[in-house]
């Protein structure tokens, strides 16, 4: 009964002094970390943990979403990007905007977190490979570890690699 109830617990991670409590908490590098919707207190923390940044990749006006997240975050210093990606829908003009908001706070430490981490390990996957040019087969890693992309986010990610020339298809 314990193993069928842990299975169902969400993914968390230590990432510095403070606990980043959300689900699917995924560091990428020292400098980048992918997750669902942090909790308000632990959003109260990203400065203590090293944080410099923070992109949230749904809408604002999702169930889930902290309320009051763009002032909990710059109230600390930090720099705070909404890019509301529409779940259904995900379009190039979305990975374009969050490439280039990431490539703007590419000397921080940033925190991309979507509601349960679907949007933000896609689009950072995106950016690995497109921008990066880290292998797709390594960096897709991080994404099986949250979910395998289907409908609209397999046929963005299979479009986009695809018109750069690369071959791979997500599983």
């Amino acid at each position: 009964m314990f193993v069928l109830a842990a299975a169902w617990m969400p993914l968390r991670a230590q990432t510095g002094p403070a606990r980043l409590d959300a689900p699917n908490v995924v560091p990428i590098s020292p400098r980048l970390v992918t997750s669902g919707q942090p909790t308000a207190a632990s959003l109260a923390t990203l400065s203590a943990q090293g944080f410099g940044a923070v992109i949230y990749l749904a809408p604002a006006t999702v169930p889930d979403a902290v309320r009051d997240e763009k002032a909990i975050v710059e109230g600390q210093g930090l720099a705070f990007v909404n890019i509301p990606i529409n779940f259904s829908k995900p379009a190039e003009a979305d990975f374009e905007a969050f490439r280039a908001a990431l490539d703007k706070l590419a000397d921080r430490k940033v925190l991309v977190h979507c509601q349960i981490n679907l949007r933000a390990s896609t689009m950072v996957f995106l950016h690995r490979v497109l921008v990066e040019r880290v292998p797709p087969e390594q960096a897709y890693a991080a994404v099986a570890g949250v979910w395998t992309p289907e409908g609209p986010w397999k046929a963005l990610v299979v479009e986009l690699l695809q018109k750069h020339g690369i071959p791979f298809e997500p599983y």
